[in-house]
């Protein structure tokens, strides 16, 4: 069943095999040389917390980042096991059945609903430090990247990433940049339960397994000048994005804005324009032209469409974002967050309508924003 499994004809095209990747005059990629990535998303785990607390938390007062002072509500027993165990946002019916059983106000149990919600939203400190860490890395992948690509000739014409296909000698620094960005993202894997949750939350799972599986499938095989090209058009843009939510919780609202839309531009550009139609081009449609297809070029172009898919969807917020923000004087709002909510609320509809009327009508007919994008706040 192993054998079946890895048969030459599903992984590699008609004439190639897992012996081309063994030849003793020269450096090829194997198996056991990928799993160094486990002690580098080790390392990660470790990292970050320290750089957190040592390097975010300063960073964060020295841009005079602050967490307003939330309310806390009264000591409820009731309320708080039907928020524990039943639901964080009650129905109507139960507010009025739970303000019965705790002798208050309908109003009262709806205010200590909000505040408690508040109370498990995460601060704007927390979200400053998960995007400083992201920054760090993603500024530091991109130039890594860009280093180790600048002078090879598929990058100026990506076709030739299929020259010597298989045995297309494995270079240092491309073992390097694979197992570093494969660790970031498994401890990115590991770290997404306890880090602050968005609404693309299922998303963003699925985009660190696609790009997991890639990267992995792509070493095995050697498709590696392809994935080195994969990950630098995805660097290029996540450390503008981070930078952008950074300057937004600080309330650098012209920097926060002006970077934004820069990362937009850069985000089309590399996710919409050269990804799908000069890499997937070149993995999808060129090799068409020199091989018949087979299996294994299903999976890795399968896992890049489904990574196109993603870009599409997030594309779809950011430019909505921007059209949102730009004739307006309010900061860019992440619609993927989830917004602290005040006492003037009203549960049944009422304090949408002010937030319609306070942040949107009369700010010139826009809705103002606060956050950042795909990965936005």
């Amino acid at each position: 069943m192993r054998e079946d499994l890895w048969a030459d004809w599903i992984w590699f095209p008609e004439g190639y095999g897992w012996a081309d990747l063994k030849d003793p005059d020269v450096v090829l990629p194997q198996l056991s040389d990928l799993w160094a990535f486990i002690p580098i998303a080790v390392g990660f785990l470790v990292l970050r917390p320290i750089f957190e607390r040592w390097v975010a938390i300063p960073l964060a007062s020295l841009l005079g980042v602050r967490d307003k002072k939330r309310a806390s509500p009264p000591s409820n027993p009731l309320l708080e096991a039907h928020f524990c165990s039943v639901a964080k946002h009650p129905t109507q019916s139960s507010l009025e059945t739970l303000s019965k059983q705790a002798d208050c106000s309908v109003r009262q149990v709806q205010r200590w609903f909000k505040q408690r919600r508040n109370q498990d939203r995460p601060s704007k400190i927390k979200k400053f430090q998960e995007a400083s860490w992201r920054f760090t890395f993603y500024l530091f992948a991109f130039f890594a990247g860009l280093a180790t690509l600048i002078d090879k000739p598929w990058f100026y014409n990506m076709k030739r990433m299929w020259d010597n296909f298989p045995k297309m000698p494995l270079l240092p620094s491309q073992y390097w940049y694979y197992t570093i960005e494969l660790g970031f993202y498994v401890s990115l894997l590991v770290s997404v339960a306890s880090d602050v949750k968005r609404k693309d939350f299922k998303e963003q799972v699925v985009h660190h397994i696609a790009t997991i599986l890639l990267v992995s499938f792509s070493w095995l095989v050697n498709y590696i000048r392809g994935g080195t090209l994969i990950m630098l058009a995805h660097d290029a843009s996540d450390y503008l994005m981070e930078s952008a939510k950074m300057f937004n919780y600080a309330g650098w609202k012209r920097t926060c804005n002006f970077i934004f839309v820069v990362f937009a531009v850069v985000f089309i550009i590399t996710r919409l324009v050269i990804f799908p139609f000069c890499i997937i081009h070149a993995t999808l449609v060129y090799p068409l032209t020199i091989y018949k297809p087979f299996f294994g070029f299903y999976f890795f172009n399968g896992l890049l469409l489904l990574l196109l898919a993603l870009h599409i969807f997030w594309a779809a917020l950011i430019v909505r974002m921007v059209i949102k923000f730009l004739p307006g004087n309010d900061i860019v709002e992440d619609e993927r967050s989830d917004k602290e909510e005040t006492d003037s609320e009203d549960e049944d509809g009422s304090g949408e309508r002010n937030r319609t009327l306070k942040n949107g009508h009369l700010r010139n007919g826009h809705t103002a924003l606060n956050n950042n994008r795909q990965k936005m706040d």
